[in-house]
């Protein structure tokens, strides 16, 4: 959370467009993790995370710097990350 999801979030704060990105893809994790209201436990989005993460790394994706992206350019597995990460601290979870 604290290098990728407190620099993207704070990014998404000033660019609308990132800011939707991130909504969508915080819907969708909250619909795979089967709890749309409420939203995920931590555990849950601890699981997901981990799961992307691991399929990131298998087929050798890599985040560059945060101080190196182009927040209005993120690619879909950044703005997922940050996604979990938004959700992380919308449920009091960081």
């Amino acid at each position: 959370m604290t290098w990728l999801g407190e620099a993207g979030l704070a990014a998404a704060t000033s660019c609308a467009g990132l800011q939707a990105e991130v909504d969508q893809h915080a819907a969708a994790v909250r619909d795979a993790l089967g709890d749309p209201e409420r939203g995920p436990n931590a555990v849950a989005l601890a699981s997901y995370a981990t799961g992307v993460r691991d399929t990131l790394i298998e087929a050798q994706w890599q985040l560059p710097p945060t101080s190196e992206l182009d927040w209005s350019k993120a690619e879909w597995p950044t703005l997922r990350l940050i996604a979990i990460c938004a959700l992380a601290r919308a449920g009091g979870h960081v």
